[in-house]
């Protein structure tokens, strides 16, 4: 199982609106993550909009790619884009590349 966790950066002022819209996810939206195989989904979000995901998933790359292929992603990106800003100069889309992991204790 592969362990990912990654960076996004949403806007300060959207901060509370971004928490809102996420009480409750749509179901089809959390049946397609599980279908897709994101397993122990999680979103952390600082106060500042410096927001950590953190997933597991046998393949990132094919649970991505199979959440892009979901019309319901398609619908929630969509509404959901104007909450994200650039993080390090790079656009929110091509920002959710995982961060290496140095350190885990099983």
């Amino acid at each position: 199982m592969q362990r990912v966790c990654f960076l996004l950066k949403v806007r300060a002022e959207k901060a509370e609106e971004y928490r809102e819209r996420h009480q409750p996810v749509w179901a089809d939206m959390l049946a397609a993550l599980s279908e897709a195989g994101w397993h122990n989904y999680s979103l952390f979000l600082r106060e500042d909009g410096l927001l950590v995901g953190y997933l597991e998933t046998p393949d990132f790359e094919r649970a991505r790619a199979a959440m892009e292929a979901t019309e319901v992603n398609a619908r929630w990106q969509k509404e959901m884009a104007h909450f994200f800003e650039e993080l390090d100069g790079q656009a929110p889309d091509a920002a959710m590349r995982p961060l290496t992991e140095v350190f885990h204790l099983a």
